[in-house]
């Protein structure tokens, strides 16, 4: 029997209620990626090329701290990885997460929500920062997304 894990990064809240559905959905563990620092409003404003987003956003070394553990990671055989969207990529802080633990004989699936924006080079990152792991094309969701649809999607990577 495999162990599900859903992890997420929500700066908005809107991240956190398809991370919660899924979870509900696939009857995985819950685990909020919170940062060590919680961002603000300002923090998060992407018109402001000095807010702390945009800042991170434009140095691809930054890893913003993560003041949480994922308590015994070995278990868990599947880990959905949820984050916005931010500029056509996952935040820095899913970065620290996928560099922290060790994630060899794992699978990863992405899932993002954006306003707008897809996946762009997610996936692909994500591979690089875990290459042990199996990362699946991971897909974007809106806010409103139902469980049933959550379920039929994840039900696609038993």
């Amino acid at each position: 029997m495999t162990k599900t894990l859903v992890a997420y990064f929500s700066a908005s809240g809107v991240t956190a209620g398809v991370a919660e559905k899924l979870a509900r959905a696939v009857g995985a563990d819950l685990y909020e990626i919170s940062p060590e620092e919680p961002y603000t409003k300002a923090d998060i404003n992407w018109m402001d090329k000095k807010s702390r987003s945009s800042v991170e956003m434009n140095d691809r070394s930054s890893r913003p701290a993560i003041g949480t553990v994922v308590e015994n990671m070995d278990q868990y055989d599947t880990v959905f990885v949820g984050f916005p969207i931010w500029w056509y990529r996952e935040p820095s802080i899913i970065d620290t997460f996928m560099e922290v633990y060790d994630f060899t004989g794992k699978t990863v699936i992405p899932f993002a929500t954006s306003g707008g924006s897809g996946l762009g080079d997610s996936c692909k990152n994500l591979q690089e920062l875990a290459p042990g792991a199996k990362v699946i094309s991971g897909e974007k969701f809106s806010a409103n997304i139902s469980e049933e649809k959550l379920k039929a999607w994840a039900e696609r990577f038993e």
